[in-house]
């Protein structure tokens, strides 16, 4: 029997009128191709199952940020399909209750896409047991009391433990040492709650415009290299480095309207020791007024037990051979 996320199991009579979905995604790549499997009245069978999750939320080719009356994606931290991604979807069964007289049990399947380094079969495909974190909210109408349900408990152990195995914070660097020549200072504002503040780095020129944030990693495992970035009208383009060497593709800043992003790099095991993640501006684009720069956090994200537990990158130079898994 394939894994599934249980949103209700209730006893009565009554309508079933809507779902609260949210997902935090702990493996690259697309996790909404489980069906919802609805089973009204005891069935064994459910008589209602759908073809995917998105499609329940009556979306198409995954999840998009929009809000109707009846469906909608208020929630979406990133629109590419990253570790760490966050969604909350929500559709209202309004003009189409799903009616029970005796019981309701609703799910959904937890099948999705997987990156070949923790799948059994060593390669892509859509059909897998995945294993993210959900969390689901259902409203329904019942006649009369309905049966116990699971006490919930406090608040403090429904949070979300951190994903970050290293967690560097750009505001820390604003010293001379870690940049080129030009004007470092802490920029704070609403988008950096968490942090209290990013590193603003604003070269006097493209040659100096250069950034060196050091960090340890101790021990090796598989973990996924990202730098959160802000995004805006004046930003540069910069090349990462990590201990020297070349990783990815200039990064382009630029963005019509400010907000911060986060840059996905690399997946890799990188033996224990000392690390220093560089950043040199290559130039900007077109659309751009400047070259300016500013880090939030770099951030070695841990990637699922099992893609240790497989190793089928364990011995593999990320210095000779990059890769990034979506």
């Amino acid at each position: 029997m394939c894994n599934r996320d249980l949103v209700l199991d209730a006893e009565g009579k009554g309508y079933y009128v809507g779902t609260v979905y949210a997902v935090r995604t702990r493996s690259p790549a697309w996790f909404g191709e489980g069906d919802e499997k609805i089973y009204i009245d005891g069935e064994k069978k459910p008589s209602i199952r759908g073809t995917g999750t998105e499609d329940y939320f009556l979306s198409a080719w995954g999840l998009k940020k929009n809000s109707t009356p009846y469906f909608g994606v208020p929630y979406l931290n990133h629109s590419d399909r990253i570790v760490g991604q966050m969604t909350c979807s929500y559709r209202w069964h309004i003009h189409d209750p799903l009616v029970f007289n005796s019981r309701i049990r609703v799910t959904f399947e937890t099948f999705g896409w997987m990156s070949p380094d923790e799948n059994k079969e060593h390669k892509a495909h859509s059909w897998n047991e995945r294993e993210d974190d959900f969390t689901s909210v259902a409203s329904w109408y019942q006649m009369g009391p309905t049966k116990k349900f699971t006490k919930v408990p406090p608040a403090e152990q429904r949070k979300l433990p951190s994903l970050e195995r290293v967690l560097v914070w750009g505001k820390s660097h604003i010293d001379a040492r870690y940049h080129g020549e030009g004007r470092a200072t802490v920029q704070e504002g609403a988008r950096y709650l968490e942090s209290d503040g990013q590193l603003l780095f604003q070269p006097e020129s493209v040659g100096q415009g250069w950034l060196e944030i050091p960090f340890k990693v101790e021990h090796k495992e598989p973990l996924r290299l990202i730098l959160e970035l802000t995004g805006s009208y004046d930003y540069g383009m910069y090349q990462p480095y990590l201990n020297g060497v070349k990783v990815g593709r200039p990064l382009d800043l630029y963005r019509a309207e400010t907000d911060l992003w986060e840059f996905h790099l690399m997946d890799f095991w990188p033996d224990p020791g000392a690390y220093t993640l560089r950043l040199e501006c290559v130039g900007k684009n077109p659309d751009s007024t400047d070259h300016y720069i500013g880090i939030n956090s770099i951030r070695l994200r841990e990637r699922r037990p099992r893609v240790k537990a497989f190793g089928y990158d364990k011995d593999k130079d990320w210095r000779k051979e990059q890769v990034l898994y979506r």
